[in-house]
This record gives C-alpha cells, structure tokens and sequence, in this order.
C-alpha cells in the first residue's frame, strides 16, 4: 500500500527530480553536489507558506512586495525560456513532465499546507552520502 505523502504534487515532483538527478550522476559519474543543494533549497522554498502578517501593508510596500515578485517571475521565465530555445531535450522533459511539477509551482498557500514539510525528509537514506 503506498504512503499518504505519495500522491502529494511535492513527493511527485521531488521523486522526479531526484531520479533525474541520479541519472545525470550516473551519466556523468561524479556527485552534482550544487544541483543536489539546489533541489533541497527548492524543496524547502515549496513548502513555505505565506506568513500572517500582523502589521498591515499600505499599498505602496504591497505594490513594490508585487514588483519584486514580478521581477523573480521574469527571471524564472527568461531561464527558463532561454534554455528551452537553446537545447530541445530541455523543452521536451519539461512538457513531458509539466503535469508534476505545475502543480507544485502553482499551488495555494492552503495546498502548500498540505505538502510534505521538508525534501531532505522524504530521502534520509542520501544525506549519508
């Protein structure tokens, strides 16, 4: 029988990434110790939800909190764009794979809730490497 936090997007994705991982270490033949760091840092980001803020936002610090916001997005997409266009074997995992990891970057701060609380926790056997 297959755990709880299985079906969760989060375990979804980050199962995914860590195969994808493996089989680039496999390939490669040396330990991706950065990229590994960066899907754990990710996974911790996933999890995050939206604090209750006690003291009330004007709308010029909510205005400059969306253009932040706005401007990581742009980042994000241009990364992402740029290394679609430049290698097709990118653009195809990724549309391949969009039904795990959408509803993961997509998710409510109530969904968010809902995910497990760490990656490093799903995966206690690799920390010993």
């Amino acid at each position: 029988m297959s755990s709880p936090a299985e079906g969760k997007p989060d375990v979804q994705l980050f199962d995914l990434l860590s195969t994808l991982l493996q089989e680039v270490e496999a390939l490669s033949n040396q330990e991706e110790v950065e990229l590994r760091a960066k899907i754990e840092a990710l996974g911790l980001e996933v999890t995050k939800v939206p604090s209750h803020s006690t003291k009330h936002l004007d709308e010029m610090e909510i205005a400059r909190e969306l253009d932040n916001l706005s401007s990581k997005l742009d980042d994000v997409d241009e990364m992402i764009s740029s290394t679609m266009a430049a290698d097709p074997q990118v653009k195809s995992l990724l549309s391949s794979t969009a039904d795990v990891w959408m509803p993961v970057i997509t998710a409510t701060s109530d969904e968010r809730r809902n995910f497990s609380t760490s990656v490093a926790e799903n995966r206690p056997a690799e920390k010993d490497k």
